[in-house]
């Protein structure tokens, strides 16, 4: 098959139609996908919990928060390929096992350097899950259009947790300690733990080669270093670290393409790449997961920090986006099936980019609604989109290497998350400082930690006498405003360039 030209496989030649062990399969797989969703979110909400309790330093918070995805973007593809070789049911329950594990120690952990140790331990275990769940969907549903239903409901728990997450943190930390968010894992693990050996059948690659351990050792030297050094960037701006840290990424990042070029049995197919709807779908999971991930980022903090909703309502008011991303996921199957592709993802895009228009033209200090209503927009045009894309990287990959496919999708999840908060956060964070205008009367100490965070300005001047503290607030809230329409510019062009992306490279690819 030329690798210019994708021809889907159809519903008929895929194979037999799963039953209901088939569906009750995929709502054992969706278990993991919830939890790590929902822990993405509910450990924010446990930081200042955390913060009083370890006391840990400024380092060692950011290290609290940073070094689950820096250990699970660095392992993902290494464990997806794992998975291919030594069967994907068996490394998905090992992952299971250690992760439940491990939450446990984290949830009673008496410092801050063994909970950072436990949520190292839980990125090991955490890459484990993800490419498995949606590898092991493949062996599940052999028919085409099954399949693609059975993955939107996949990409759906992500949604959902998204949304459980903030209620479920602020009803958590309301009733019990902030080790509850981490004990979560335990009784949605152990169902899996039960029910996966029963319900999903053991898959792998049929003829896998040897555990290449250096391999493993660049693909962790690439992700690591590079999630590190943007997240550095986004943090602290320019610094001799961050960029030689990015460095060594891009260099292991070209010894572990090399090493996979030359090797007969690759960890990675690299040559998965030259396929236009492989690499095409990837790439529009990698910018919508971006401009997702930035829009969160200027929202949770807008409606939190700027129109002083609490968490719990916070959350309520980005449900309905959710929802519609997740209706939008399951909705979109059936349009698939008679439009092609590429036309559908640019599609859903247009939706998106209408979400960040309607924020751009709203200006600062933009009420809740229209927030909801954005959203609204962004998830319904996301939500098809990956959808779609998440498809695509299954059924166009070979079904031996549905692992690594897989854990190519998630490492552009992650890249997609880290880089949505160091791009569009960054542009916020930089207008945000050069617009503030910091009242007389502050001490040093207080001008500064005003002018680093919104924040930082909030927790300020609310020691402040009051004509003072109500200035420092409305300047700090009209200065982090400042940044919304340049930021929804760039939000607009990513969900662009990932329609043009989809049209071009898809443009081959039949319904």
């Amino acid at each position: 098959m030329s690798a210019s030209v994708v021809q889907t496989p159809t519903a008929t030649s895929a194979g037999s139609r799963a039953g209901a062990r088939g569906w009750a399969a995929l709502a054992v797989l969706m278990l993991p996908t919830l939890l790590v969703s929902v822990d993405n979110t509910v450990l924010s909400f446990a930081l200042p919990s955390i913060s009083e309790a370890l006391q840990p330093s400024a380092t060692g918070m950011l290290w609290i928060v940073d070094v689950y995805p820096l250990v699970l973007a660095g392992l993902l593809v290494a464990m997806g390929s794992l998975g291919d070789r030594i069967g994907r049911r068996r490394l998905l329950l090992i992952g299971a096992t250690g992760f439940a594990a491990v939450s446990v120690l984290a949830a009673f952990a008496p410092t801050a350097e063994l909970l950072i140790a436990a949520r190292a331990s839980l990125g090991v275990f955490g890459a484990m899950l993800m490419p498995s769940t949606l590898s092991l969907l493949r062996s599940v549903f052999a028919d085409r259009e099954q399949r693609r239903l059975a993955i939107a409901i996949w990409a759906s728990g992500f949604a959902a947790g998204s949304a459980l997450g903030p209620i479920v943190g602020g009803v958590l930390l309301e009733h019990f300690p902030w080790g509850a968010v981490f004990l979560l894992a335990v009784p949605v693990l152990i169902p899996l733990l039960v029910l996966a050996p029963l319900l999903v059948r053991e898959s792998r690659d049929p003829l896998p080669g040897p555990v290449d351990v250096p391999s493993i050792l660049f693909s962790l030297l690439t992700m690591a270093p590079i999630v590190y050094g943007i997240k550095a960037l986004a943090v602290d701006g320019f610094s001799v670290v961050a960029v030689c840290a990015i460095g060594v990424g891009a260099v292991s990042g070209t010894l572990f393409v090399r090493r996979q070029l030359r090797r007969p049995v690759p960890m990675l197919d690299m040559r998965l790449f030259g396929r236009p709807a492989f690499s095409g779908a990837v790439v529009v999971n990698l910018l919508s997961v971006v401009s997702l991930v930035g829009f969160l980022f200027f929202v949770s903090q807008h409606l939190q920090l700027v129109l002083g909703l609490t968490p719990i309502r916070s959350g309520f008011v980005l449900v309905p986006g959710l929802v519609t991303m997740i209706v939008a996921g399951l909705v979109v199957v059936p349009i698939a099936r008679r439009i092609r592709p590429g036309a559908v993802i640019a599609g859903g895009l247009t939706l998106s980019a209408g979400g960040y228009l309607l924020v751009a033209l709203s200006g600062g200090g933009a009420p809740w609604a229209v927030l909801l209503a954005a959203f609204v927009l962004l998830g319904a045009g996301i939500g098809a989109a990956e959808t779609v894309s998440n498809e695509l990287v299954i059924s166009t990959a070979p079904a031996a290497k549905a692992g690594a496919a897989s854990a190519v999708s998630e490492t552009a999840y992650e890249l997609g998350a880290v880089l949505g908060t160091a791009t569009l956060g960054t542009l916020i964070t930089a207008s945000y400082r050069a617009a503030l205008v910091v009242p007389p009367g502050l001490t040093p100490g207080q001008a500064d930690a005003a002018g680093q965070t919104l924040g930082g300005a909030v927790t300020v001047a609310g020691t402040l006498p009051g004509p003072v503290g109500e200035q420092l607030l409305a300047s700090a809230r009209a200065a982090f405003d400042s940044g919304v329409g340049v930021t929804s510019v760039i939000g607009i062009g990513l969900v662009a360039a990932a329609a043009v992306v989809a049209l071009v490279t898809l443009r081959r690819v039949r319904s």
